[in-house]
């Protein structure tokens, strides 16, 4: 009967300490979950990797760059009336001065600040629209001089 006893409340403290523990590095504060961390900083926080087959981000409130084309092609662009596609002698000349894509944020700006994925990803999209401008600029360019020196 003692044997039965101890094996009965050495199994009741396992299954209860084995409860306690099943989510030790998931915390919660003021309403905001933390996994590896015990001061998330918002409604969902990981301190760690985390793996997933996809992740969706809604454009709420951003333009997707399609007002590079538009305004290339349009002359004008509803989506981004302000957006200007700069020259190729200015871009070289910005990179020159800051290292960096224009409307892209340094290197120690990301190292400071981190980077939001829906905003990076927008910026890496617009910044492929305009290589592809100018990739066509400069393929004109390149056809017009063909057609020049089979003139002659």
């Amino acid at each position: 009967m003692n044997r039965l006893l101890i094996l009965a409340i050495l199994l009741i403290s396992i299954s209860a300490s084995s409860q306690r523990n099943t989510f030790k590095n998931l915390s919660e504060k003021d309403g905001k979950i933390g996994i590896g961390t015990s001061t998330p900083d918002e409604l969902l926080t990981v301190k760690g990797k985390i793996h997933t087959q996809e992740v969706l981000v809604d454009l709420h409130g951003a333009v997707a760059p399609d007002y590079v084309f538009e305004k290339y092609f349009n002359g004008y662009s509803e989506a981004m009336p302000e957006y200007k596609l700069i020259s190729l002698e200015e871009l070289e000349t910005f990179l020159k001065e800051n290292h960096h894509l224009p409307n892209v944020p340094s290197a120690v700006k990301m190292q400071e600040e981190g980077i939001s994925l829906k905003e990076m990803n927008l910026i890496l999209l617009q910044k492929i629209e305009e290589l592809t401008i100018y990739t066509i600029q400069q393929q004109k360019e390149i056809d017009m001089l063909k057609e020049k020196i089979s003139e002659k």
